[in-house]
Formats: C-alpha cells, sequence, structure tokens
C-alpha cells in the first residue's frame, strides 16, 4: 500500500511540477521586469523583452546636414554624413517620406528634384549632393528602418529617482510601512499571549470575535473609519493610516500569533510559573522567542501587504507630493505617461525591489527562529 510511513505518494511528481509551475509564473515576469527596466526607450517601445539581446528593427527620422555644412566636389555640391548619431546601425530601407520611409534600399539614390540626388548605404552614411549651390536653413529629411543593437542604460532609474518624484514617494512608503508593521505585532503578541495563556472571563468570547473580524472586508470600514478620525481631529496624516493599518492587521495577526503560542510546551509555562516568574517575565523571556518563527511570518506578509498597498493610502493620507506612496506615483505615472514604459518598468522594479529584500532577509531569520525554538 502506498501512502504509509517511508513510502512516497503516488502524486508526489505532481506537487513537484505544481511547485515549478508556479516558480516559473513568479520568476518569468520580474526577471522581464528587471530586464525591461534597463533597456532603451525605444527599442522598449517595439519589442518585447525577450528581444533584449538580439537586435530591433525601428524607424528613425533623421536629418542631413545644414546647407552650411556643404562643401565643392568636383562639379557637384555635396553633404555627407550619418544618420545614426551614435554612428553605429544598420540600414535595412529609407525614405523621405513619412509616408513612404522603406522607399529605398541601402545604397540606391533618390531624385530629390532641381538636380539633387541623396543616397544611404548600409552602414547609415549618407551622400547629398546638388549641381549648384544649395540653400535654405534646414537639412533633407530622412526616414531610415533600421537594424540597431540591443542597448542598455540606467538613465531609466535616473530619471524615476529624480525627475518623477519616486524618490519622496518611495521614503513616504517606508515611513508609513515600517511603524504599521512593527506596531500590530507588539499588540498583537501581548494579546496573543494574553488569549493563549492567561485566565479571565470572556475569553472565549474574545477570540470569536477575533475569528470574526478576519471575514470584515477592509472596504466596508473605510468610511466609517475615516469619519472617526475627522471626528476626533486625526484627519489625514501618517499616525492615521499607522491606526488603520494596525487595526486592519490585528485580526490575523492575533489568530495567528495566539494558536502558534498556544502549541508552545505547557511544561515550560508551568515551570516557570512555579519558580515565581510573571507573566511579563514568561511572556519576554520565554514565549517571545520561541514564537520569533511566527512574528517573522507575520512581519513578512504585513510589510508586504502595507508596501504595496494603494486603497488605504488614498483614504488616510491624501495625494499630495509630500504624502504620496509609491504605488500612487505609479498610478499617476501610468496615467500621464501611458506610452513610457522605461518610466514604468522602472518604477515598477523600484517598487517590488524592497519588498522582495525583505522577503529573503527575514527568511534567514525565520530559519534560524524554527531551529532555536526546536530545542529545548
Amino acid at each position: 500500500m502506498e501512502g504509509h510511513a517511508g513510502q512516497k505518494a503516488s502524486l508526489t511528481w505532481a506537487v513537484h511540477i505544481a511547485v515549478a509551475v508556479l516558480v516559473v509564473l513568479w520568476t518569468v515576469p520580474t526577471f522581464g521586469l528587471l530586464v525591461s527596466s534597463f533597456r532603451d526607450k525605444d527599442q522598449l517601445a517595439v519589442s518585447g523583452w525577450w528581444t533584449a539581446l538580439s537586435a530591433s528593427e525601428q524607424t528613425v527620422a533623421a536629418r542631413t546636414d545644414s546647407p552650411d555644412a556643404q562643401a565643392q566636389e568636383g562639379g557637384l555640391w555635396v553633404i555627407r554624413g550619418n544618420v545614426f548619431e551614435s554612428g553605429k546601425g544598420k540600414v535595412a530601407s529609407w525614405g523621405t517620406s513619412s509616408r513612404e520611409p522603406a522607399a529605398y534600399g541601402p545604397g540606391d539614390t533618390a531624385d530629390l528634384g532641381d538636380g539633387e540626388t541623396l543616397a544611404v548605404e548600409e552602414d547609415g552614411s549618407y551622400l547629398l549632393s546638388a549641381q549648384s549651390e544649395m540653400s535654405g536653413s534646414r537639412g533633407q529629411r530622412i526616414y531610415v528602418q533600421s537594424l540597431v543593437p540591443p542597448r542598455f542604460t540606467t538613465e531609466n532609474y535616473g530619471t524615476v529617482i529624480g525627475a518623477e518624484g519616486i524618490g519622496r514617494a518611495f521614503l513616504n512608503t517606508f515611513t508609513v510601512t515600517i511603524p504599521a508593521t512593527v506596531i500590530p505585532i507588539l499588540v498583537a503578541a501581548f494579546a496573543a499571549y494574553a488569549l493563549a495563556w492567561m485566565r479571565f472571563p470572556g475569553r472565549a468570547l474574545l477570540i470569536a470575535c477575533v475569528v470574526g473580524l478576519l471575514v470584515v472586508p477592509l472596504q466596508l470600514s473605510l468610511i466609517p473609519l475615516l469619519r472617526f478620525h475627522n471626528a476626533i481631529g486625526l484627519g489625514k496624516g501618517y499616525f492615521g493610516i499607522w491606526l488603520a493599518h494596525t487595526g486592519f492587521g490585528l485580526p490575523l495577526a492575533i489568530y495567528l500569533l495566539r494558536n502558534y503560542m498556544v502549541g508552545l510546551p505547557k511544561d515550560i509555562i508551568e515551570g516557570a510559573r512555579v519558580d515565581g516568574a510573571t507573566d511579563f517575565q514568561i511572556f519576554r523571556k520565554i514565549v517571545l522567542p520561541l514564537s520569533f518563527p511566527a512574528l517573522a511570518s507575520f512581519a513578512i506578509f504585513q510589510f508586504l501587504w502595507t508596501w504595496n498597498d494603494l486603497l488605504v493610502a488614498k483614504v488616510f493620507l491624501g495625494t499630495s507630493d509630500s504624502q504620496l506612496v509609491m504605488t500612487g506615483r505609479i498610478v499617476e505615472l501610468l496615467g500621464s505617461r501611458g506610452g513610457n514604459w522605461e518610466i514604468l518598468t522602472a518604477a515598477a522594479f523600484l517598487s517590488i525591489a524592497v519588498p522582495l529584500v525583505v522577503f529573503f532577509a527575514m527568511q534567514k531569520y525565520l530559519v534560524r527562529g524554527l531551529l532555536a525554538g526546536s530545542v529545548k
């Protein structure tokens, strides 16, 4: 028979495949976002991140040098130059009109009339020639369909952090997230210990109330809570949003920590009481260190929820530049710069970078706490 101790379950392979699929579904988009955030904006607008290492086809609008740069060669007046600003690129086709940007191939010569001709080579070099001296203040327009080598840049992040105001929103998000993570953990730890190990009237009713609060939708309490804040003079500010996040996170925090603390060895708690330890001493020296895995787990989730929050920040914090958080700033970028994908990808990856660092850093402490709590 399968499934007994010492034998592998028959569906182990299905579990492994499901885990692998989930890892791929989470990792691939994140990697694609990282690659896109470093790509050149012109290439990002016309091709996906999976083509980042290959040359991309782009239509480039350029002009020849002005007639001031012409020189006489033999009986002709000529202007030489390159349509690529960097001097690097490969012309696939070109034209002199936006309606026909691929009218000519590399090396072809176009008759512009009045004795003027234009030729563009594959490397982007052009030759504009005329039988008489050219006049005017602007050069001839050239539309080039080219194969441009892949380009990567850090200018996207420079633009986001500096000119787009993300730097201030980044600090605002930290100002909201850190207290909104620490405060509910501190309150929930005391409450969970009381509900797990202290005997007092109404304890079962309080536990039932905590479980009931888990099913209350957050959206139902936004307006009443905002009115209450305004009534007592809190208004919109950091203190108000800290209290809001604390209230929304406490039911789950108390529920998780209480269930974990109930499972701690009863003999240790009773032995400490026999030795004369107070409840606070038992909580601080015994229960709290052994409960570190549960504390670390909730801290990770609370940090992620608060960092990625938009709704609560909109309601309790406001939309001014001095209070706008990362998610709100990115939404504004989506509204005003819908086509600037290089800014949006850089801002989005900057937003998820901190939660990723926190998650992997806390995992180390989570494993350490598990090992510490497993030894008497």
